[in-house]
This record gives structure tokens, sequence and C-alpha cells, in this order.
């Protein structure tokens, strides 16, 4: 047989293998009432077993491995913490093995004990064939209430590891949620093209800045852009050259030094995704909209919540352009649903997580994943692929779930620590 340790874990966590007349190599009677909790650190593979070996019963670790000599190739052999080993669980057992105390560790031997359905099943799963995921003949047929459970378990990983960045610039910001907030925002205003430069003008532009001149849109805008990089050089319309004007000013009294203009990219970019699109609604939201944050901690309820970047109205400059001094036929900047789904999926929904992990309060999580339960599914190829095996995905809290399922599980072929695998191969 061909298979991992981690395949002997899944059999003895869940006893998945012949327990009638079971004895240990030493024909030993051997019961098994707790097969224990099982261990990613550190030490044995599994605390607090409770097992009966003849008359005695033993409470305590145990240990799995191929093969009983892999105990001392492991370097168990000296190390205390697995002193209190109660049962060394072996595919096959080549070696007799002895504490330093000179007990010898109760072994129980697997080698026929596993059905060859069972393993043909786990074989097929990870060993086959498959394009996309390993268990792709076989998710769409997994219940319901199962896939459901494994997902949500999934998405909080998801979001978890995700509120590790915001922790990390939360800590370098000295504690400033509403400053992290605002550089995170920025960031995916840039909708992954332009995200390094959005971010980059955001933390050369701290928000305190922009408030001490909350009042005044038009230095608000010339703040923006001027930090962006794009008012240098000459200009003939009206608006960019006031807005140059009130940068030169700003710009001296701040001790203000913009980014690097070429950093910005418009290839290939449909014209309302352009940056400087993109900048002056930026600049529209934080003019509509102080301490975002805590306006978004208050509200309650999803219209209001995508009002906050919907009812964003431009300068009217840009309203027939898309550039400075490029006129084009007139069309609304407005930020289209899409848009605000992207935003309030990657900051609103991980802000919200994350409070509420950062603070201990689980009001604020369950907010982060109804909020995600009500956005639509992203469209992408992993998202479509999964959607061609059988399954109906609606929500952004599906699709989020499925890309760490298979970003994380599924190219790592973790079937055997994952409740989709699991499922599959228990209805062998």
């Amino acid at each position: 047989m061909l298979f991992t340790e981690d395949f002997l874990h899944y059999i003895w966590k869940f006893r998945l293998f012949e327990r009638e007349n079971l004895q240990t190599v030493d024909s030993e009677e051997l019961e098994i009432f707790s097969a224990g909790l099982h261990n990613s650190d550190s030490g044995p593979d599994f605390h607090n077993a409770r097992i009966r070996i003849g008359e005695t019963v033993w409470a305590g670790n145990v240990e799995v491995h191929l093969s009983a000599s892999d105990w001392q190739k492991h370097g168990h052999t000296h190390d205390g913490a697995y002193d209190n080993v109660i049962l060394h669980v072996v595919y096959r057992d080549d070696v007799p093995l002895f504490l330093p105390n000179g007990r010898k560790v109760p072994t129980l031997e697997l080698q026929n004990r596993i059905s060859e359905e069972l393993y043909n099943k786990y074989h097929k799963l990870v060993f086959g064939n498959q394009t996309f995921i390993p268990c792709e003949a076989g998710i769409a047929t997994v219940d319901g209430i199962t896939m459901q459970n494994w997902l949500t378990r999934v998405l909080v990983e998801r979001m978890e590891k995700r509120s590790a960045n915001v922790a990390t610039a939360l800590a370098l910001n000295k504690g400033d949620w509403e400053e992290t907030f605002y550089q995170f925002l920025a960031a995916n205003f840039g909708f992954k093209v332009n995200a390094l430069p959005f971010e980059l003008m955001a933390k050369s532009l701290p928000q305190l800045t922009l408030a001490k001149n909350k009042n005044n849109p038009m230095q608000i805008e010339a703040l923006i852009f001027g930090q962006a990089g794009f008012l240098e050089g000459e200009f003939k319309d009206e608006y960019p050259l006031k807005l140059q004007k009130e940068y030169d000013y700003l710009r001296k009294k701040y001790n203000l030094k913009p980014i690097e203009s070429h950093l910005w990219k418009f290839m290939r970019l449909r014209p309302q995704n352009f940056p400087t699109i993109r900048l002056a609604q930026f600049a529209a939201l934080i003019v509509q909209s102080n301490h975002l944050l805590s306006k978004i901690l208050e509200i309650k309820e999803m219209k209001a919540l995508r009002a906050l970047f919907t009812e964003i109205k431009v300068n009217d400059y840009w309203e027939d352009h898309y550039r400075f001094d490029v006129q084009s036929k007139p069309s609304s900047k407005n930020m289209g649903d899409g848009s605000v789904d992207i935003l309030l999926l990657n900051t609103v929904a991980l802000f919200l997580f994350s409070y509420g992990k950062q603070h201990q309060q689980q009001y604020y999580i369950s907010r982060s994943l109804k909020l995600l339960e009500n956005l639509p599914a992203e469209k992408n190829n992993i998202i479509a692929d999964f959607v061609n095996l059988g399954l109906k995905i609606d929500t952004a809290f599906e699709s989020q779930a499925l890309l760490e399922l298979k970003n994380n599980y599924c190219n790592y072929k973790k079937c055997l620590q994952c409740g989709v695998g699991n499922k599959i191969l228990k209805l062998a």
C-alpha cells in the first residue's frame, strides 16, 4: 500500500479500522474509549486518549508511525515528551520499543485491519489523475450541511489570516484604526492593477493631514492628486491649474513629497477604471465621509453601507474627462455596483472581522460574515471551475471559502484534514 503517515492519523482519529478482537502485538486485549485530541504541534500525535489494555485503563498520549522503527528515526527515544505514550499505533511493527525506564511501549499494528475499499478510495482521491482538485469526481455529492459547515470553517480561517495583515499594519500605525482603514481602503481602490501606487500615496498622505482640510473639497482633491504625482508639468484646463496651485501651497505647508507618477498603470484598463477616475472617486469619498471606519462600525443596514460608496459625487470636471486636459464624451463617473462590491468584500468585511477579533466582540465578526452572505460571488477561473463540478455558488461567503479551500487544502492535497475529503472517504 502507498500512503502517508497522515492517512494513519486519519484512520486512528476516526477509528476506521477493523476493531473486532482488537489486540496489541503482544496479544493483550485492547479497547479504545477515546482516540484523543489530534495534536498539530510538537509532541505526540494525539493527547488525552483513553484505552484499556488487558484489565488496566490508561489515559495519556498516542503516537502514530508507518513503521515502529520510525520512533527512533524521529528522535523520540530520548525525548521526555514521549515518556507517557500509552500506545504506539503503526502500520508495520518491525521492532519492539522500550522507554528509558525499561517499560515496553504497547503497540497496535494496523497492517491487516485497513479495508481495501477505504484505501482505494483514499488512493484515488489523493494520488488520482485529477486536473483541478482531488475530489472533483465526488464534491458535488457531499450533502449541503457538511459543505456549509466546512465552508464556514475555512472562510473563518481565511479571514483570520487576512486579519493578521491588519494587525501588523495597526501596530505600525500605533493602534490607529482609522489610519489603518484609510490605507487599506486606498489600496483596494487600486483594484489590484494600481493597488501599490494607491497604497504608497495613502501612506505619504496621512489621514490627519486630509482631516485638517476636510471643509475644502478643492484642497482634498489637490492633496490626493498631488501626492499621486499627477500635478507635475504644465496644464491647459482651469481645473488642474487650480489643483496645481493649491498643491504647491499645501506641499510646502505639510512638507509633502509626491510618489512617482510612472507607478500608475493605464494600459489595458477601461477608461472608467483609469487611476485618475479612481483617485477622483477616492477624493470624493474622503470629502463626504470623515472617520469612515467609525461610521461603518455603526451602520447595520446593507443598503446604508452601499450608499457610502454609491452616493459619492466626483468633481464635475470628470464628467467629460478621463485624464487632465483630454476631453471625452460625457459619462457618469460614479462607482458601479461591481466596484462597490469589491470594496465591501476586501475592506469593509475584513475590517469588521478584524475589529471584532481584536476587541473580542463576536457582534462585528458576525456582521462581517453576514455582509459576505449578502454580496454576490466573485467571478474568476477558480470559481468557474467549481461551478463546472456542479456546485451552486451565489454569495461572496461561498466564493471566498472555496478560494481558501482550493489554495490551502486542494492544492496541497490535504484531503484528510478537509471536511469534504473526510465525508467522501466515509462514503466509501
